[in-house]
């Protein structure tokens, strides 16, 4: 029953409900944490503040700073399932002056990443502007991802700058204001509102806002910034030439889309906006262009972001339609004229002010540029608008916090991002997904043509460890289901396991196939160090390196190892996850997958002693050592078909399909061990081989017979009765 249960859990993974909210730890961990370590220079803490979750930072008594932990301020989970406790000093003018990661689960930093890695991203953020953050919306930095821990650096960074956000308007820090409700009225778009049918009356009562550049004032901010190289290759026309003037409007307000696009036009975009949703026009001319290239090269419109509030979005293509003509009078000609949605997960609000930055770029070098940024500010004007009656809202006690929606939303639009960003990897995952399952369904026909077949697996282990591996970093791992039993017991989030496109789909495709091939789906095809294993052992093989068939019965009684290996790891997650993650490093996959062997050496002996060991025995780690296959073998025992085909004979006497199994999963009395297969279909290539097969050839031999008989040569059928001698 316990392994019962262990595939119980893979199934609640998929319906478990959202977990309760983050308590405060600024109080814990304030005494462990000494204040010049967190900002160098400072004495001390002072007490800390009973309104807002934040410690003075001292300096001869004279407050420099503030301390808090982001855990009590957002509730954004790693990829183990629990908040990462990152504290952070932010000075009065609102920059970070100091992070240090003071606590967290994540599997890939405890057991993965050099701790100076960390260490050297956490610095990056010393000197980080919340002000230049507020204005434009959490973008005005880069993040400093480091390969292999992709989703909890992003986790890191969406952590600091939205819960610097609060703290710094919390506090007034730098002249940011704190977030209150309206106390005056509240509008909404007015329907019966009505536009001017002309350009210019448009651009006159503010329907049109407008920005224009002339080459002067381009060259001019170029020679503002630090970098004087860009100052020394200005553009070349005059002054007073039109860099660009751009022009935009919210066409989603139904009188002002009539009055720009024309009644028919209008109708298609409301057709193409979902409910909740809002457009923009946005038009141009002159020598440069708010739209790039970009977005054909990589589906985003890289020169212009729409900018409200702390909210920013960014136009990708599928965002984004071409106008073919503007309808209101006397509208000027224009090079470019296009519509952008504003999706309506972004927080739009179209009673509210918004501007739309334009980045401006200038190469100083043959692949090098410098950038600079004009703003294009817009507010729908009060024609537009009417207001609305508010019913009061009752204040959120101080228990619900980071539970309300607007958390559980800025958590959910990190996932949304990071998904966003894998869509290729995603795609290819899904078209390597759909391409094994049709092999798997259609096997008999997939393994008709023994050498297609062979040149075929090797491409698809190919793309499996250099894409899905190397690339992609989706390499499954038992300490994935060791986070996710914790997380089943101590509070089970979504967003924790949606952070990480590639594992999530393939962890969701896994419990599928369990129940349909057994855990071969994944072992013998998906897995990269499994991969890796059996093309270096091709390898070795095609170099005449010997190879090792251990007797049955040692090979039967080295089975166990990996089950026990699962066994001892579980029960030692039970007390502490954290010292079963680090146990887990008996598994080889994030030194030879993750960190491509990038590490200290000891680990790099270990990976390498496994994988030379497999060139003498084929995927030697897996049979004897693998925790993962031992872990999906258990519940794999439920699969509902039997898929590999076989004949009465197999076994008794014929030994061909045990004795060339390449991982000897066939019994010598010939059935197939779900628990040790890995699906590879050799043995379904031996079922119609001609050449190994005795059943086939006997049968082969058999038709050819019966083809080169007498009775057939002379027109009788080999089962009529032969006729009678005359006496």
């Amino acid at each position: 029953m316990n392994w019962f249960r262990v595939l119980l859990s893979l199934t609640v993974f998929w319906f478990a409900a959202l977990p309760a909210a983050a308590e405060t730890v600024l109080s814990k961990f304030l005494p462990e944490i000494s204040a010049d370590t967190l900002v160098p220079g400072a004495d001390g803490f002072g007490a800390p503040r009973e309104d807002v979750a934040v410690a003075p930072v001292l300096k001869g008594g004279e407050t420099i700073g503030w301390a808090f932990v982001t855990s009590d301020f957002v509730g954004t989970t790693g990829y183990s399932g629990k908040p990462i406790h990152t504290m952070v000093a932010v000075d009065k003018d609102a920059r970070i002056t100091g992070v240090q990661l003071v606590k967290h689960s994540e599997p890939i930093v405890l057991i993965g990443i050099p701790d100076s890695k960390m260490k050297e991203m956490a610095a990056g953020y010393v000197g980080l502007d919340l002000v230049e953050e507020a204005e434009s919306g959490g973008t005005a930095h880069d993040v400093d991802i480091i390969s292999g821990a992709t989703v909890t650096v992003m986790v890191i960074d969406d952590s600091i700058v939205r819960s610097g956000l609060k703290v710094a308007r919390a506090l007034g820090l730098g002249g940011l204001k704190p977030e209150e409700k309206a106390s005056g009225p509240v509008y909404e778009l007015n329907p019966e509102a009505t536009a001017p049918q002309g350009w210019m009356e448009m651009e006159g009562d503010g329907t049109l806002r407008r920005l224009s550049l002339d080459a002067g004032q381009v060259n001019g901010a170029f020679a503002a910034l630090a970098d004087q190289r860009a100052a020394e290759r200005p553009l070349t026309v005059p002054d007073e030439t039109t860099f660009i003037e751009m022009q935009t409007a919210l066409v989603s307000v139904p009188a002002i889309g009539k009055a720009i696009l024309g009644d028919a036009e209008y109708a298609n975009l409301a057709a193409w906006l979902e409910p909740g949703e809002h457009a923009i026009v946005i038009v141009g001319r002159g020598l440069y262009s708010f739209k790039g290239s970009g977005y054909v090269r990589g589906g985003i419109f890289d020169r212009i972001v729409l900018i409200q509030g702390d909210i920013s979005v960014r136009f990708r293509d599928r965002m984004h339609k071409r106008l073919v003509a503007v309808a209101a009078d006397g509208a000027p000609v224009f090079a470019e004229t296009d519509i952008f949605k504003i999706p309506a997960d972004a927080g739009f609000d179209p009673t509210q002010p918004f501007r739309i930055q334009l980045l401006v770029q200038r190469e100083v070098g043959p692949i090098e540029k410098l950038f600079t940024t004009f703003d294009l500010g817009y507010q729908l004007p009060q024609s537009y608008l009417r207001p609305v009656a508010v019913a009061p809202v009752a204040e959120p006690s101080a228990a619900e916090g980071i539970a309300g929606q607007e958390e559980s939303a800025a958590q959910a639009e990190l996932w949304k991002k990071i998904w966003r960003g894998s869509k290729t990897e995603i795609a290819v995952l899904g078209a390597m997904l759909f391409v094994l399952t049709a092999i798997f369904f259609f096997q008999t026909w997939a393994t008709r043509n023994a050498r297609a077949f062979f040149w075929f697996r090797i491409a698809y282990l190919s793309v499996t460890l250099v894409f899905l591996g190397w690339y992609a970093n989706a390499q499954l791992s038992v300490v994935n289901l060791m986070a996710l039993f914790g997380a089943l017991v101590s509070g089970f989030s979504w967003q924790a396991f949606l952070l990480d496109p590639l594992t999530f789909i393939l962890w969701f495709s896994v419990a599928a196939a369990l129940l349909f091939w057994g855990r071969g789906a994944y072992c013998g095809w998906l897995c990269p160090f499994g991969a890796l294993q059996e093309l270096m052992n091709r390898a070795a093989k095609a170099l005449h390196i010997p190879q090792w068939t251990l007797p049955w019965g040692l090979h039967e009684r080295l089975w166990p190892l990996k089950y026990m290996i699962f066994l001892g790891l579980f029960g030692v997650s039970l007390m502490s996850i954290e010292q079963a993650e680090h146990l887990a490093e008996v598994e080889p996959f994030k030194t030879a997958i993750v960190l491509k062997f990038v590490r200290a050496w000891p680990f790099v002996a270990y990976a390498a002693a496994l994988l030379i060991a497999g060139l003498f025995v084929e995927r030697f780690y897996c049979r004897y050592l693998c925790p993962l296959g031992a872990a999906l073998a258990i519940p794999a025992r439920l699969r509902m078909f039997d898929w590999l085909k076989r004949y009465h004979e197999c076994g008794h006497p014929c030994q061909t399909c045990a004795n060339e199994c390449p991982v000897q999963a066939i019994h010598p009395t010939g059935e197939i061990n779900p628990n040790e297969c890995v699906n590879c279909l050799h043995c379904q290539l031996l079922y119609q081989s001609t050449t190994k097969c005795p059943v086939v050839i006997r049968k082969a031999k058999r038709r050819d017979s019966v083809a080169a008989s007498p009775a057939r040569d002379l027109g009788h059928h080999p089962n009529s009765p032969k006729p009678q001698a005359s006496s």
